[in-house]
């Protein structure tokens, strides 16, 4: 095959005319190409290995180009294609789409594929450049040349030899998932965001310095996840991205397929997706489900500044959304320079087959859409407050309707949190949980109500009317996530601390409703504040833990793991991204007053229910009536747990700055003595008094709650006999 053979004729066979056929046997049926194998298949779109006829099928979308260029590398010559292989329309498109079949016989030594792709470039619409070599959308494995520079996708002419390139993987490689069944976790599912290699990277963190901070780590890390009692745990974004933007939280993704390769402890680009697997595979069997993090809402390429990878090359328009600005073109509701624009069904394809892809192939069992409300954009930025397309596409789509979707359901302009937002069965990332809990412990006024509100599962946002029908599970609660403080910092900073981040501390969020507890930061702090940012910690750890709906907290957090108030540090990949963990071995109380509060949520699975508590939950303050007043600073509540065959839960919230006594309402005359009642929790006490498995007897019916304290009472409820009791005592 030659440089610039046009892909058709090469697939063409030329027989001969028979000189006498009346006097010669009869001629064998010529065998020629099928349509498809002479000209390729437009779908499935990305790189297809045909098995049967040893081939290998290119597909790639492109509405606006005027002609699209396959090219293939040898590893010995990064910068001069082996094959070029111009495809033809007449021959080689289908609709939108560009594509080519292959046999593995004409591929000689090409191990990596590339575009390039021309048309007509208009200012503010196009990007296209035929110097650039483009990235396939769909590419599995990505791979970088040495020699690969950022610098040269972000100015004109070619970046031949310094451009990430597909990666022709071994087709025949196969992975054994067998006897593995993927947990599924309900009234016992808690969520713990983690950092693949902040998670790992520190040198204290233990694991192996070969595996440190990568899949590989994580694995090390399993027996720990399991003693603190975590059962989902949600990666942060996984996906291949620019390896030299700085990026460290990985927000910023080149492609939607390829796993970051940088994750990886192997250096070679075909056991990336082995080790990937094999975590995956080793979380499964700790009956650990994993979620991923994914950012469908945009791409490293940025505004028309940013580099030229690959969807700009292809068709900038076709894409991602325009502005009516012409001098900033690309529309922004990412707030990273682009959005991906979701009006266009091709946009939406490559979405439901990447997550089709992670789903099937890597056995993912649930993903956190980053900015989700960018899915319900139309074409020209407006927000679809009814059906937007892709939730009715997922929802149809036999696989993804079975698995864990969890949406941030805002984006820069917008915010859809609860029933405003499309997806009516996926859980929600609850921002007003967060806040109104810091709000509440720290000591704002007003806030009782809220709270009240909050811990029941946040009806207001998620209501079970009849016309809604709403889950209280759909809350998806937490106080922090990778986006702001540590919970550490959420009680030791008033203020954010990012100077180091490059941006003169302006970047972050600035409402962190947090409160130092009297000193800013650690240096010189005194014993008394220390005492009450741990006693607030476990503060926050008991009202996560008591509420309805699935809880979520930060890696870390069990800890104390600091930031050094550092609210964003989205490009630090050093001491302050990592996890410290020192701090674990400084902190084992703390440590294991999570470890506890997650055990008691599970074993209470009255705490955690499909639905509200509605009946079964009775409100209470020092007193019989909860004070709703403005100043108020307290409430207590009893969950009944009869209808759940479970035990009866009382407590008492103090968020006041003085001690309060508590007048128990339930167990005295009526239901029984105040010895019924025994105390498990009271965040005020040290370590291990804070929690007593078996609990303490109460002498009275009263409760004297230091200031901004929690204590927690529970009550053994008498089982009904069921049938199968009644036979085994017989």
């Amino acid at each position: 095959m030659k440089e610039d053979t046009p892909v058709n004729s090469s697939n063409l066979e030329v027989h001969p005319n028979l000189a006498d056929t009346a006097h010669s046997a009869a001629a064998p049926p010529i065998r020629r190409p099928t349509w498809e194998q002479a000209e390729g298949n437009p779908l499935p779109l990305g790189v297809k290995w045909i098995e049967e006829e040893q081939a290998f099928n290119f597909a790639v979308h492109s509405e606006h180009a005027e002609s699209v260029t396959l090219l293939l590398y040898s590893p010995a010559d990064l910068v001069n294609p082996l094959l070029t292989l111009q495809l033809d329309f007449l021959h080689n498109k289908s609709g939108r789409i560009w594509h080519c079949r292959i046999p593995v016989t004409k591929l000689r030594d090409a191990r990596y594929y590339a575009y390039s792709v021309a048309g007509e470039t208009i200012p503010q619409l196009h990007s296209f450049d035929p110097q650039k070599v483009l990235l396939d959308p769909y590419a599995k494995c990505i791979f970088f040349p040495p020699g690969f520079d950022r610098n040269l996708a972000m100015r004109e002419g070619s970046n031949a030899g310094h451009a990430p390139l597909g990666v022709l993987s071994d087709h025949r490689s196969t992975f054994d998932w067998s006897g593995i069944r993927p947990p599924y976790h309900e009234s016992d599912a808690v969520i713990y965001e983690l950092h693949v290699k902040g998670f790992t990277k520190n040198p204290n963190s233990g694991v192996d310095p070969s595996r440190a901070g990568t899949y590989a780590g994580l694995v090390e890390k399993i027996p720990y996840l399991k003693e603190l009692g975590v059962t989902v745990v949600e990666l942060m974004p996984v996906f291949q991205r620019d390896p030299q933007e700085g990026d460290y939280w990985g927000y910023m993704p080149l492609n939607f397929f390829a796993p970051h390769a940088q994750y990886a402890s192997t250096h070679r680009v075909d056991e990336q997706h082995l080790e990937f697997k094999n975590m995956v595979k080793a979380f499964h069997e700790a009956e650990i489900g994993v979620v991923l993090d994914v950012v469908y809402n945009h791409t490293c390429e940025g505004d028309y500044k940013g580099p030229i990878y690959s969807f700009k090359g292809l068709d900038s328009v076709g894409y991602y959304m325009m502005s009516s600005d012409p001098a900033n073109p690309y529309a922004n509701y990412s707030g990273t320079g682009n959005t991906l624009n979701f009006g266009q069904a091709h946009v939406r394809k490559m979405v439901i087959d990447s997550l089709r892809y992670w789903k099937r192939g890597m056995h993912i069992d649930g993903f956190r859409f980053d900015l989700a409300s960018v899915f319900s954009r139309n074409a020209d930025g407006s927000l679809n407050w009814g059906e937007a397309p892709i939730f009715s596409e997922i929802a149809a789509d036999p696989e993804l309707g079975r698995v864990r979707l969890i949406a941030e359901p805002w984006d820069t302009a917008s915010s859809q949190l609860g029933r405003g937002f499309p997806g009516l069965t996926w859980l929600q990332w609850n921002g007003r949980f967060r806040d109104d809990i810091r709000r509440f412990v720290k000591g704002d006024t007003g806030m009782v109500p809220e709270v009240m509100r909050r811990i029941y599962g946040s009806d207001d946002l998620f209501p079970d009317s009849r016309a809604d029908a709403y889950h209280a599970y759909q809350s998806v609660n937490y106080v922090t996530s990778h986006d702001g403080f540590t919970l550490y910092d959420l009680v030791s900073y008033d203020r954010k601390h990012n100077w180091q981040n490059g941006n003169n501390n302006q970047d972050g969020t600035d409402a962190n409703f947090s409160w130092n507890c009297g000193q800013e930061g650690d240096e010189g702090v005194s014993t008394a504040v220390r005492a009450l940012r741990r006693k607030q910690v476990k503060n926050f750890c008991c009202l996560l833990f008591l509420s309805n709906g699935t809880p979520m907290f930060r890696a870390g957090d069990e800890f104390l793991n600091t930031q050094f108030g550092n609210n964003n540090p989205y490009n630090q990949d050093n001491d302050i991204g990592w996890l410290d963990w020192s701090q674990l071995q400084s902190n084992k109380d703390i440590f294991r007053f999570f470890k506890k509060m997650i055990a008691l949520r599970k074993n209470h699975p009255s705490l955690s229910r499909s639905r509200f508590w509605r009946e079964d939950i009775a409100w209470y303050g020092v007193g019989p009536t909860v004070d709703l007043s403005y100043d108020s600073h307290s409430l207590a509540f009893c969950l009944h747990g009869a209808s759940q065959d479970d035990d009866d839960i009382y407590v008492m919230i103090n968020a006041y700055w003085q001690e309060l006594e508590f007048h128990i309402q339930e167990g005295s005359v009526q239901e029984g003595t105040a010895q019924e009642w025994k105390r498990i929790v009271d965040t005020a006490l040290p370590s291990p008094d804070d929690f007593l498995d078996d609990g303490i007897s109460l002498e009275r019916p009263k409760y004297l709650l230091a200031p901004r304290s929690i204590v927690v009472l529970c009550r053994p409820v008498l089982r009904q006999p069921t049938k199968s009791d009644t036979r085994e005592s017989r």
